[in-house]
């Protein structure tokens, strides 16, 4: 027996969620029709900044300024996901949480189901870091009551050296940190800790490494607002670390980190030992290296107003200390990512101060939007910086040369191929920077495999992709020693695509 009714449950049900859908709507639209012209002009400026980064972000990966590291691996790791894949990045030989305990990355991967592009991992990075904006103007608004100066306050946020180079090295998941680690301090200055939890957890699943900056600012919760949510949140972040680490890390390369080289002196221990027997050496160690200068450029765009009342600004303290001490250079050098993280922590900061300034606070104000916009013109990667980020243009000839043969590597080939063009190839499940796999060079993890070792996936390689003449060194040598088991496809004057000669 059949009938046409429509059981009286179902019905009921999307009668509900029809309801559900359209309050929400309403809610939305009311609070869209109530937005201030400062609120709007909040919305113009992230727009504003999204769309000149995304477009000077990808035109210097259409001018091959993209790389291996550290672009193509999180585009073929997200491709794989996208495709219900183990990630496991070719590019570099693991996991891609093996690498880094990234797993927002996951929130990228409904996006490839849509746009597979690589542009779509410079568009979200763009919009993470322009979104961070969000959180300053809030609290600004909320602790100095008035909008037209938390409007300027969020663009100093945005001038600062550091966001626009972050949002310029390529693509990396740090640039999260930008708009989630303000929401988690802006949460916790407001007590709003539904809030303060998702960010909290949303901060952690950026690295491991995250627990830094979480931990510090668990330690400020305790010391200002709720002893029990700051010990939950250290106790959180700390087990977090552990997990992401020890056990997940460790599991996947052998190695609960690979950064363990960072700390100077052979490590934590001959660290503090050298601390407490040769303090010279020490003080001499952190005065090298351009330290104190990226120090400095870190704090002069908030014209050091954060001193005022540093607690808030301290939150990224363990950070800093940490780029500072590491031996690796990019740590403390405000071209990198490694600097983002600790930016909310120093614009809150000022903010925060701010609201302690009673006399005067249009000058300090003033004073920050000044330095702000200098030190952007100083430092920054922005279009009006003095010194502006440089990379060839999509018309030179070397690109252009580029683009004729990349068309000539099919979809789902093994292929190694040069640093530059693995952006550009990424979408498969094998490929390779030459000289990887017929020489290993940075590859998988440290001792596995030796440098130099030929990978069991040379013999998968279908294609290959190179510059002509192939750079001097272990480019050449490596190609020369395999140049035989490959045929010549296309060359042109700067590129050209060998086969194995067996392939249809």
């Amino acid at each position: 027996m059949t009938t046409d009714q429509t059981d009286p449950g179902t019905l009921s049900r999307v009668r509900r969620v029809a309801a559900w859908g359209a309050a929400t709507t309403r809610r939305i639209g009311g609070r869209i029709r109530r937005f201030t012209r400062w609120e709007w002009g909040l919305v113009v400026l992230i727009a504003v900044y999204v769309a000149v980064l995304t477009s000077m972000s990808l035109r210097a990966h259409h001018a091959l300024a993209t790389s291996t590291y550290d672009f193509a691996l999180y585009d073929q790791g997200v491709w794989l996901l996208s495709r219900f894949k183990a990630p496991f990045v070719t590019l570099m030989g693991r996991n891609l949480f093996g690498d880094h305990t990234s797993f927002v990355m996951f929130f990228m991967v409904p996006i490839y189901w849509v746009f597979p592009d690589a542009g779509a991992l410079l568009f979200v990075q763009s919009l993470a870091i322009a979104c961070g904006a969000i959180p300053i103007f809030l609290y600004a608004r909320r602790r100095l009551e008035s909008e037209p100066v938390a409007l300027l306050l969020a663009g100093t946020y945005l001038l600062h050296p550091a966001v626009s180079w972050t949002n310029m090295e390529q693509f990396h998941p740090d640039a999260f940190f930008g708009v989630f680690v303000g929401f988690a301090i802006y949460g916790a200055l407001t007590r709003r800790w539904r809030l303060y939890t998702v960010f909290v957890v949303l901060t952690l699943l950026v690295k491991e490494d995250a627990s830094l900056i979480v931990i510090a600012l668990g330690i400020w919760v305790i010391w200002r607002r709720s002893v029990l949510i700051g010990v939950l949140t250290v106790l959180w972040s700390f087990g977090f670390a552990v997990f992401a680490t020890v056990l997940l890390m460790q599991y996947l390369t052998g190695h609960a980190t690979l950064n363990a080289w960072r700390i100077p002196f052979g490590g934590a221990g001959g660290l503090v030992k050298a601390m407490l027997t040769r303090p010279g050496d020490v003080l001499d160690y952190l005065r090298a290296d351009g330290r104190p200068w990226w120090a400095w450029q870190m704090t002069a765009p908030f014209g050091w107003v954060f001193l005022r009342l540093p607690d808030v600004a301290a939150i990224g303290s363990l950070v800093l200390i940490a780029n500072v001490v590491s031996t690796f250079l990019y740590q403390h050098q405000i071209q990198f990512h490694y600097s983002l993280v600790v930016v909310p922590a120093l614009a809150l900061g000022t903010v925060h101060a701010l609201g302690a300034i009673k006399d005067r606070r249009a000058w300090f104000v003033g004073g920050v939007a000044v330095l702000a916009l200098w030190t952007g013109f100083l430092w920054s990667t922005l279009p009006f910086a003095r010194d502006p980020k440089a990379f060839r243009e999509a018309n030179d000839p070397f690109v252009v040369a580029a683009k004729e043969v990349l068309p000539l590597v099919p979809d789902g080939a093994v292929v190694a191929a040069d640093s530059s063009l693995t952006p550009h190839l990424a979408h498969r499940r094998q490929i390779y920077m030459f000289p990887n796999p017929f020489s290993s060079f940075l590859y998988g993890v440290p001792g596995r495999p030796a440098e130099g070792t030929r990978l069991p996936a040379a013999d998968d390689v279908e294609y290959v992709v190179l510059r002509v003449p192939v750079p001097e060194g272990l480019l050449a040598e490596t190609w020369a020693q395999v140049e035989g088991d490959f045929v010549l496809v296309h060359q042109n004057d700067h590129w050209a695509v060998y086969r194995r000669p067996e392939l249809p």
